[in-house]
């Protein structure tokens, strides 16, 4: 087995698809510095299953991915294709169906690397123990660079086994031998641990076959439920078998009873029907006798106030005529006064007539005051007999407005009995939905209502005449008693 080609496409410098002939004997790449002689190497070596980046002088894998030029866009993907010649048929055994073998391994960026041997994706160990049997690999002696040969002279047995063993082609051999070591403490490692499982297996085991003894129990105990529960739903069956029958024999006889019912609920339907169309204007007339009955209630409600002010004018009436009363006191204190002046002015004049009956010119003089005394004495009988009459007068308004309250208290209490009567009445047809009677009574009660409001706005007019009048009175009694008061 040899290597016969070489492709190369995006890898460092190349940035183009490149293939290498590599023919028997020997076959050298000759250039300047920098030209990519070192890139070839490492593509070698990158193909055979190199993991360092360090080692393709990168500082990560995606660092062999041509990164562009000024000229050159960078690419995403790069790969390295390495073509051997498989005609002795020394391959292992799972590529060796093909006289040769085409080894790739592509990488992307943000993606890894995918290896592949003729078109089929492979582990890179499975690349790394291929190129191990054929005495090469990604970190053979048989790619010599820079500083290798140094490297080799100073080597330290251990590397120099490796080289011996690479030499005498049992470095596959060798790598199998370490991968069957790792699987070995793998193993032994898995036996530990299945024995810790046997362990805790069987105390499950044991517990399991607690669980059967219980599970055995449960099953004969669930038959021996079953069963019972079958004797009881067998009994129930029967006992509901003859409920059955005593249920039909009920039912025919209780069939006509049904029909009766039947026939008296569509006789209750039809009255039903009948009362629901007569709802309607009954409701209407509930609705209008309501709004009577509230009218009822405002002029309830005036005729109160309006009561109250009679109430209040009768009071005020009442003042007044003690008032007045008082005044006539005065005024009969004041004729008493004038009585006792004039019999005192005729025992003067008596004693003046007496003392002067030799005197003529005193007798004129006497005469001329005792006329002026009987003048304001007559004019003082004449006024007081004015104020008499004006007391009289007062007195029987005050008996009249007296009368005319005891009238309006005894309206007032008629008004309110009939408006208890109205509200027992608008009760009674809310219970049984009234007629038109009623309708009529409650119109009736409402124009007896507005009768005793006007009668009573009468009464309150005349009231508030009598009352001006009293005042009137009142005042000329007081201007009087205030000129009688002044000629004392």
């Amino acid at each position: 087995m040899h290597f016969t080609r070489l492709r190369v496409s995006g890898f460092k410098s190349f940035v183009d698809p490149v293939e290498l002939i590599i023919e028997p004997g020997m076959t050298g790449i000759v250039g300047p510095n920098g030209c990519g002689k070192s890139n070839v190497i490492e593509a070698l070596r990158w193909v055979m299953g190199e993991t360092s980046a360090k080692s393709m002088r990168g500082d990560a894998m995606e660092d062999v991915i041509f990164g562009g030029t000024t000229s050159r866009p960078a690419r995403n993907i790069a790969e390295v294709v390495l073509y051997i010649d498989n005609t002795d048929r020394k391959a292992p055994a799972m590529f060796n169906e093909s006289d040769e073998l085409e080894v790739s391994r592509r990488i992307e960026r943000d993606a890894g690397s995918i290896y592949r041997v003729n078109g089929r994706e492979v582990r890179a160990r499975d690349v790394q123990l291929l190129f191990a049997d054929l005495a090469t690999g990604a970190h053979s002696t048989a790619l010599v660079s820079q500083g290798r040969i140094t490297a080799m002279i100073g080597a330290k047995p251990t590397e120099r086994r490796a080289i011996l063993e690479e030499a005498a082609g049992i470095k596959g051999l060798h790598s199998r031998r370490h991968e069957a070591e790792l699987r070995l403490r793998a193993a032994e490692t898995n036996l530990e641990r299945l024995e810790d499982v046997v362990l805790a297996l069987d105390g499950q085991f044991q517990g399991l076959q607690r669980q059967a003894r219980q599970a055995a129990r449960y099953r004969k105990l669930s038959e021996q439920i079953r069963r019972l529960d079958a004797i009881l739903l067998h009994r129930a069956w029967q006992a509901a078998d003859e409920a059955l029958s005593t249920a039909g024999a009920q039912l025919n006889d209780t069939g006509g009873g049904v029909a009766e019912k039947t026939a008296a609920t569509a006789a209750a339907a039809t009255v039903q029907a009948d009362a629901a169309a007569a709802l309607p204007p009954l409701r209407q007339a509930e609705a209008e006798a309501g709004a009577a009955l509230q009218h009822l209630q405002l002029a309830l409600r005036e005729i109160d106030a309006e009561a109250d002010r009679v109430a209040a004018a009768g009071q005020e009436a009442n003042r007044r005529l003690e008032q007045i009363a008082g005044d006539i006191e005065r005024e009969n204190s004041l004729e008493a006064d004038a009585a006792a002046a004039l019999q005192r002015l005729e025992s003067e004049g008596d004693a003046l007539a007496a003392a002067q009956a030799g005197e003529a010119e005193e007798r004129e003089t006497a005469a001329g005051t005792l006329a002026d005394a009987t003048r304001l004495v007559e004019e003082k009988e004449v006024a007081l007999h004015e104020l008499t009459a004006r007391v009289a007068d007062a007195q029987a308004r005050r008996d009249a407005l007296s009368r005319q309250a005891a009238e309006l208290e005894v309206r007032m209490e008629r008004l309110r009995r009939r408006a208890g009567e109205l509200g027992a009445e608008r009760a009674a047809r809310e219970a049984d939905l009234g007629g038109e009677s009623e309708l009529l009574a409650a119109a009736a009660a409402i124009e007896e209502a507005g009768e005793a409001a006007g009668k009573s706005a009468e009464a309150l007019e005349s009231a508030e005449a009598a009352r001006a009048v009293a005042d009137e009175t009142e005042s000329a009694a007081r201007n009087a008693m205030q000129q009688a008061e002044s000629v004392r």
